[in-house]
């Protein structure tokens, strides 16, 4: 087969689409099928291109994957007008150079959000040929309600209702990363073939064993005497590390606990401002690391924290996964489906958003029992093994899509796909 993947993320950016999409090609290409992607320069979290890169077009291959990169405007801010100007950019210079450099092919896979991609993502099916698997990592316009970014009723609501409607209903498949995701597109597009494409992790680089005294000494200083909760990811509004600051405000007096914020994004500054304003000496930030730097630092915790700010349908964070495949008990910060996942394999303690009090506990209760954590992070690295070895979905969903091109090389006789037995 031949598939294009259209994302505006993709390595050397690190993430959890990064991940999960360069895995992903790196499988397909693995089984002996040719796979481009399309994606803009460099820039995320931090809202510049990244050294080395720039221009308007460049062409790379890695790991036997052909990689156009294009244009795009890199943003620091986090308002509405930033975001749509980061966004608009790069659907305009993807739909250009796709239209002029892309091949015919089996399959066009398009990343949602951002949910404006579906735009080029319809054009360039069309212009490929190409049966398009619209992939659903977090529901648009829904998320951005919640989040604030949107009112309800507002142009930009309805217009993304409508694009979000119409992506659905043109794709030959739409695939989610949650139950929840789809099983809300089913519930509201019954007509939509859907596919559950979980998140999962490589039990393999995140593992136990990758705990290092460098790493640990990475952390946090004389940490041997020390009970390190760690955050590792992006620090943006969904996230809503405040109250995990708050959570450090209330432990300032606890003799052991350290929390550490790994990562980068558009709150981080507002973040290590407000701990310096508050004298928070019991938090430390990190800058980020590489992809591959990642997995010791992990497992060099010794609880992991995965915090929401609210409740966002669908969401699951791929930190979750990997803090289980490591071994550590986790703290989640959430609703819905994460809450539900940690609490069925007894990975963790499950905190409401909003509940700086239960999170003061959660992590009290943690730091002061290395049995329990022993326990929860061993019942964590358990169901990663056994449910969400990355290597096993990827290659679940891609002979689906073989046996999907074996039988139906034309996109509207394609059969409506069973669910994964994954789900």
């Amino acid at each position: 087969m031949r598939v294009t993947i259209l994302t505006q993320y993709y390595p050397p950016e690190i993430g959890a689409p990064q991940a999960r999409l360069s895995e992903l090609a790196a499988a397909l290409v693995g089984r002996g099928h040719e796979v481009t992607v399309l994606t803009a320069m460099p820039s995320y979290p931090v809202g510049r291109i990244h050294p080395g890169y720039g221009g308007v077009l460049r062409r790379e291959c890695r790991d036997g994957v052909r990689i156009i990169r294009t244009l795009i405007f890199p943003t620091q801010r986090a308002d509405l007008l930033g975001r749509l100007a980061n966004y608009f950019s790069f659907l305009c210079s993807a739909t250009a150079a796709g239209s002029l450099l892309l091949r015919r092919c089996e399959y066009l896979l398009v990343e949602s959000p951002p949910l404006f991609l579906g735009l080029a993502g319809l054009w360039l099916s069309w212009r490929t040929r190409a049966a398009m698997v619209f992939n659903v990592s977090d529901l648009w316009p829904e998320s951005a309600i919640r989040l604030g970014i949107l009112r309800t009723g507002s142009l930009g609501h309805r217009f993304g209702a409508w694009l979000e409607g119409l992506c659905y209903r043109q794709a030959a498949l739409v695939t989610g990363q949650t139950k929840a995701i789809v099983a809300d597109i089913a519930a509201r597009f019954p007509r939509c073939r859907t596919y559950h494409f979980s998140n999962g992790v490589n039990t393999r680089a995140f593992h136990p064993e990758r705990r290092t005294a460098a790493a640990r000494g990475a952390l946090v200083a004389n940490g041997a005497n020390a009970c390190v909760a760690l955050y590792a990811g992006l620090h943006g509004l969904a996230q809503g590390l405040d109250q995990v600051l708050d959570a450090a405000d209330a432990l300032r007096a606890h003799p052991t606990l350290r929390l550490v914020l790994l990562g980068d994004g558009p709150a981080k500054d507002r973040l290590v401002e407000q701990a310096r304003q508050r004298r928070l000496d019991n938090v430390r930030f990190l800058e980020p690391r590489p992809r591959d730097q990642v997995p010791p630092l992990v497992a060099a915790a010794d609880i992991v924290i995965v915090p929401l700010a609210t409740h966002l349908p669908g969401a699951t964070p791929s930190k979750l996964y990997e803090a289980m495949a490591c071994g550590r008990p986790v703290v989640v910060v959430a609703e819905g489906e994460p809450a539900a996942l940690v609490r069925e394999h007894r990975a963790g303690i499950v905190v409401r958003p909003g509940d700086s009090a239960g999170l003061v506990d959660a992590l009290r209760t943690l730091s002061g029992d290395a049995a329990l954590r022993q326990e929860l992070g061993a019942n964590g690295r358990h169901a990663a093994e056994r449910l969400f070895d990355k290597r096993e979905i990827d290659n679940d969903f891609i002979e689906f899509l073989e046996q999907l091109d074996r039988s139906a090389p034309a996109v509207g006789d394609m059969p409506r796909p069973v669910p994964s037995e994954r789900t």
